[in-house]
């Protein structure tokens, strides 16, 4: 029994001194730095109070809701599509949606503006149909754009492998029972891919919470939690507050992941 307790320690103490080190000191450091501004530790309730702070805050999380909703709906369908049909080119097409995934936020960002920008294609085509540059990638709308793209293809995986473990005799048992394609779809496809879904989206959301790259190359001015943090830190030299604001985003990004995993069980990945 000795032995087996000195051998189980053993495992333990490397997870130990991995989370003590990477995770509890710097977040107990991230905490202190918030508190020892001007403000003290009413840094933490200004990023609530404040008009400017708690408006970026509003729109990174109806940012991030809204880019997790499209996605899940272009991931889900465009996943099970894949799942469940062999066709010529299926291979192909699965590489060329995932293959954003190699990709920075600054290389997406410059795509964005490529197809948004004052001289991107849409506003050369708009400009020819209408006579009017519709110019939108150096705003949430362009900040939309680049954050569906870059999450689209983790969660047409996650969907993917999801969509392959379903028994497809559930769906032609509900065929044969007369059950329409959107019966099939309410009863059987969702109920079985919700584990997923939600895992998936838990991520999306947080990831699209925090990303800081594609908003920087669109914009310094995009009203953005991540971009309010950088101007704290860079421009305005309060690092007490951009700690103070960097410790409460990792806060909802966690509750996102945790609410989630309430939801799923253990199926969501704590490492977003």
């Amino acid at each position: 029994m000795k032995s087996d307790r000195a051998w189980l320690l053993g495992l333990m103490l490397p997870c130990a001194a991995v989370f003590l080190v990477f995770f509890v000191i710097p977040l107990t450091r991230l905490l202190l730095i918030g508190g020892s501004g001007e403000l003290g530790w009413a840094a933490y309730s200004a990023a609530f109070t404040e008009p400017r702070y708690l408006r970026s805050m509003f729109s990174t999380v109806v940012l991030s809701a809204l880019v997790t909703l499209t996605t899940l709906v272009i991931s889900a369908i465009a996943g099970v599509f894949l799942a469940r049909h062999e066709f010529v080119g299926r291979q192909v097409l699965t590489a060329m949606l995932t293959l954003p995934l190699a990709f920075p936020g600054v290389v997406i960002g410059f795509m964005v503006i490529m197809l948004g920008g004052r001289q991107g294609l849409i506003p050369l085509v708009t400009e020819l149909l209408v006579g009017e540059r519709l110019v939108f990638a150096y705003s949430m709308v362009g900040l939309f754009v680049g954050y569906i793209y870059f999450s689209i293809p983790r969660t047409i995986l996650t969907v993917m492998a999801a969509a392959e473990k379903l028994d497809p005799q559930l769906v032609e048992a509900a065929r044969s029972l007369g059950a329409s394609h959107w019966r099939i779809l309410r009863d059987v496809l969702i109920p079985g891919l919700q584990p997923a879904l939600l895992a998936a989206g838990a991520i999306c959301f947080a990831t699209s919470m925090g990303a800081f790259g594609t908003a920087f190359t669109l914009a310094t001015r995009i009203d953005v939690l991540p971009m309010i943090i950088y101007t704290e830190f860079t421009l305005q030299a309060n690092i007490a507050m951009a700690a103070a604001l960097s410790f409460v985003l990792g806060l909802l990004t966690w509750a996102a992941l945790a609410f989630a995993r309430t939801l799923t069980g253990n199926s969501v990945a704590a490492a977003a």
